[in-house]
């Protein structure tokens, strides 16, 4: 191994950020672009009975496109069919799109949205989660039987006999709100789509082939005629994983309508804001029981989530909910159950975390009001539950290795230097305060999520012997680009800059499945760690004795750097063809 990994190397799309270098959506040339609008409703529920054009543009001049304009079928494909991409009977939120309209002047797009009228006969809504349920028991559901989008549950040993038995017994409610993600970047694309030439979508995104899927079934098209290439994208924090979808789709059918003509559709902030995903607000519910000196015994604990109008990732986010409820703490008699309900507010979506941080505040709040019943230091409750090595979870999954968690505590109290005196605050300070909280997050897709996803990566040695990354997971600020060329080059013994890293475009990489869940350098760096065996061991079974240095030796390594040090990226071709022998013809 060359020694790349476990160094912090220069990032090596720094350069091209800190110069404005780097194009963004907003900065990438297009001819003959039209810019894209999406007229949506200011009512939260109600029947969409028309759509009028009032005078003061050139409506003629316009490309318009509602509901009756979709060539394909108008539900954004993820999860549930439950969502279109333009109303055209039913408003279930506020900021639903009913209209899109593009022009070739950007102001009088402007303009025109202010002269589109909506006409809505307004509904009742529902806007919080008993509410939800309420209608839902009341027989006036908007989804289903019940307004509940899904169910889950996780057992393990009888927490209401062990609830009836405990010490002492603490029960609490805690609740979050929808959280906005806030990249810098808002929410951009940019479409050129006709019948005969298919689409290609540019845009900043998390997961190009999420975008791939959901162009298809709306525009009617195959599969090999979408095309999905991701741009330099300003951050995402998830809010760009499954949105993409439906600003995509947007884009694409002014794209259709207008003659293939590109369409630029960007949001700018306060659209941003307040029409596109959330994190899910919450509310949790714990009883636990303890012993007198601080055991946990039982553990019951409800889940809520308002996964507001429409279903999008909400199933999945739920799960990762449930997964967390229960802490980081050892327990033999646990309960969870959790629902998420529909609400009249714009869907809630992804958002870092994925549910585990509403459930693993709940936990953490919860256990300092513990520790204050029990009159135990909130740090010591901790401690005395920690999970260990052959302690099983509530979804009976047994531990095979300790979690290092008294540790890691350990290392955090050290950090954190010692606590303010007792009665500091009276007596003046300054004096800093000290939080303590344990929280653990699953990488990857739960289950036999990443066997389904069977994600795939692969490398090419190009023809002056450098190496090419094809992936499909996104750099959205969080250093993807840096760390795949850091495995690679690690792996196969050659310079950081003889590693090139192909920015993700489905016509060109392979499906290594979303960036999301933590999940990009464990399942997608070990994907690309095995490539990179793999090519090192075609290299070598094909060069021939005392053609360069091979892929792995230290004298290759050393000549390498050499190389670097004479003249920079240009100059490693030599050892880098070298290297590669014969497979480069």
């Amino acid at each position: 191994m060359s020694g790349t990994i476990g160094t912090s190397p220069t990032r090596t799309d720094g350069a091209a950020k800190v110069t404005g270098q780097a194009r963004y959506i907003d900065d990438v040339p297009f001819t003959g672009l039209l810019y894209g609008k999406t007229i949506r409703s200011t009512v939260a529920r109600g029947r969409l009975r028309g759509v009028r054009f009032l005078p003061g543009v050139p409506w003629d001049e316009f490309t318009v496109v509602t509901a009756a304009d979709i060539p394909g079928v108008n539900v954004v494909a993820l999860i549930e069919s439950d969502q279109p991409y333009l109303a055209h009977d039913r408003i279930a939120h506020v900021a639903e799109p009913v209209v899109l309209i593009a022009h070739p002047d950007k102001g009088l797009v402007e303009k025109a949205a202010r002269l589109v009228a909506l006409d809505i006969d307004a509904l009742p809504g529902v806007f919080t989660i008993d509410a939800s349920l309420a209608a839902g028991a009341a027989g006036a559901a908007q989804y289903g039987a019940d307004n509940v989008f899904k169910r889950l549950r996780v057992a393990r040993g009888d927490a209401t006999v062990a609830l009836a038995r405990a010490e002492v017994v603490v029960g609490g409610t805690y609740e979050t709100g929808a959280q906005e993600q806030l990249y810098i970047e808002p929410q951009g694309v940019v479409a050129v789509a006709s019948p005969v030439a298919g689409v290609t979508v540019w845009g900043s995104l998390q997961c190009p082939y999420y975008v791939h899927k959901a162009l298809g079934p709306v525009l009617g098209l195959p599969p090999e005629k979408v095309r999905v290439v991701q741009t330099v994208t300003g951050g995402g924090f998830g809010g760009k994983e499954e949105y993409p979808n439906v600003i995509a789709g947007h884009a694409a059918l002014l794209s259709w309508k207008a003659g293939g003509r590109p369409v630029k559709l960007i949001y700018d902030r306060l659209e941003d804001m307040w029409a596109t995903t959330k994190r899910h607000p919450s509310r949790v519910t714990i009883r636990a029981g303890f012993t007198r000196k601080g055991t946990l015994t039982a553990l019951d604990v409800a889940v809520d989530l308002d996964g507001g109008a429409y279903v999008t990732l909400t199933p999945v986010v739920l799960s990762r909910a449930t997964l967390h409820a229960g802490g980081a703490y050892r327990c033999d008699d646990v309960t969870i159950t959790s629902r998420a309900v529909l609400t009249n507010a714009p869907p809630h979506g992804a958002f870092r975390g994925f549910g585990a941080p509403q459930a693993i505040f709940a936990i953490e709040m919860h256990m300092e009001k513990a520790a204050r019943a029990l009159g135990i230091d909130p740090v010591e409750l901790r401690r005395r539950n920690f999970l260990h090595a052959g302690d099983t979870l509530p979804t009976g999954q047994r531990l095979a290795e300790d979690p290092g968690l008294d540790r890691l505590l350990d290392d955090a109290l050290t950090a954190l230097g010692p606590a303010p005196p007792s009665g500091a605050a009276a007596a003046g300070g300054p004096w800093r305060g000290r939080g303590v909280a344990t929280f653990f997050h699953g990488s990857g897709f739960t289950g036999s999520g990443e066997v389904r996803l069977a994600s795939r990566a692969a490398l090419e040695i190009r023809d002056d012997g450098f190496i090419r990354v094809l992936a499909a997971s996104t750099d959205i600020g969080q250093g993807t680009n840096t760390v795949f060329a850091q495995i690679v080059a690690d792996r196969l013994c050659i310079p950081l800059l003889a590693v090139e890293v192909v920015p993700p475009d489905t016509a060109v990489v392979p499906d290594s499945g979303p960036t999301v869940a933590s999940r990009t350098t464990m399942v997608v760096g070990g994907l690309l760690d095995r490539a990179a065996m793999d090519l090192a061991a075609a290299v070598l079974a094909l060069r021939p004795p005392g053609e360069g240095e091979p892929f792995g030796s230290q004298a290759f390594v050393a000549q390498a750097a050499a190389h670097v040090a004479a003249g920079g990226r240009a100059t490693l071709r030599a050892p880098v063809r070298a290297a590669a022998g014969r497979v480069l013809g």
